[in-house]
């Protein structure tokens, strides 16, 4: 039995986090029912293969800018447990479906917001992409190479890991407290306040004196050389993460560069030495010949896989379900009763 069963969602289609909210509930077993704008005279909408962030959910098509597609969607939101919208803010009040109208028809109605902005502030009315709102919250200088310009880490910090993943839980939190006193809430879900919080680490470091603003100064940024990608033979990459000292003994030991570095791990002034020691000990051999060396070995080092390699590697196995399309990732966290887990 899947723990949200009983709970109804309404969806306006949108883009990237929202509906990566949406199917993260669904795949706990919500029951999400998305409202889409109605398709073009002629046309018939189909799911593209590979569209995993719409799995999960009903689809229907609403005219919101006719009083009977309003009056259809209240119907279907005065009967859920939860909204979802992804728009600018105003545009769902400028539709007639903003939280004061529809709470006032469902006082228990969480109602989830998701944006980049928030929904006040000088930049709220501004578009934006999860790079914007990296770069703004200071996350994205944090990123990337020292004498080259901050990388873009795809877009899974500020769309997925700050916006949906917060929508989602902030959501779940605020369904919980419908169901103990009654009434509904508004979740301001905002990319750049989920980025900050997720960067809370970097910023107690910085309160501590201990993180440094120029990128690869810091042990979890590619500073440390115990803490970075390395080339091998062949063009591939070893990724080392021996941060621990009885893990970096061990990487000292599968690279034979004990008799170097065993007493040296935390003395920045020998890291430039470090560094160029173990990018030439990768480079000597290929990226399959040193995943062997460190098959089972508590080390901390992990080949760096292709999306494709990932899909095939055995530890990986419960990170993926067959569906018709084939693999796609499986509903996280998993949920285990005591037999299971046992």
């Amino acid at each position: 039995m899947k723990p949200l069963k009983n709970i109804e969602v309404i969806e306006f289609s949108g883009l990237g986090p929202g509906p990566f909210a949406a199917m993260a509930l669904a795949d706990m077993g919500a029951k999400v029912t998305r409202i889409s704008r109605m398709p073009a005279a002629g046309t018939i909408p189909k799911p593209g293969q590979g569209s995993f962030l719409n799995r999960g959910r009903q689809e229907i098509h609403l005219d919101l800018k006719t009083d009977a597609g309003v009056a259809q969607a209240c119907a279907l939101v005065q009967k859920a447990d939860a909204l979802i919208e992804g728009f600018r803010p105003g545009k769902m009040e400028s539709l007639g479906l903003g939280p004061d109208r529809l709470m006032a028809l469902n006082p228990r109605l969480v109602y989830g917001r998701m944006t980049g902005w928030g929904q006040s502030g000088p930049m709220a009315h501004l578009a934006g992409h999860d790079l914007n709102f990296l770069a703004l919250s200071g996350v994205l200088n944090t990123l990337g190479e020292a004498d080259r310009p901050p990388m873009p880490p795809l877009n899974l910090i500020g769309d997925f890991g700050g916006g949906g993943m917060y929508l989602a839980f902030g959501m779940l939190s605020a369904l919980w407290q419908a169901r103990e006193t009654g009434q509904g809430a508004v979740v301001d879900a905002a990319m750049i306040h989920g980025v900050t919080h997720l960067a809370s680490f970097v910023h107690g470091k910085r309160a501590q004196g201990a993180w440094m603003d120029q990128r690869e100064s810091n042990l979890v940024d590619g500073g440390a050389p115990f803490y970075r990608c390395y080339e091998t033979r062949d063009g591939r990459y070893m990724a080392v993460g021996a941060i621990e000292p009885v893990f970096f003994r061990t990487l000292l030991r599968v690279l034979d560069l004990e008799d170097r570095f065993a007493d040296c791990q935390s003395d920045r002034t020998r890291w430039p030495d470090m560094a160029a020691a173990f990018r030439a000990a990768f480079a000597a051999r290929d990226l399959a010949d040193w995943s062997a060396r460190f098959d089972g070995v508590d080390a901390c080092v992990t080949p760096v896989l292709t999306l494709d390699e990932a899909q095939n590697h055995p530890q990986m196995a419960a990170c993926f379900v067959d569906r018709e399309g084939g693999p796609e990732p499986a509903p996280a966290p998993r949920l285990l009763s005591r037999s299971d887990a046992s």
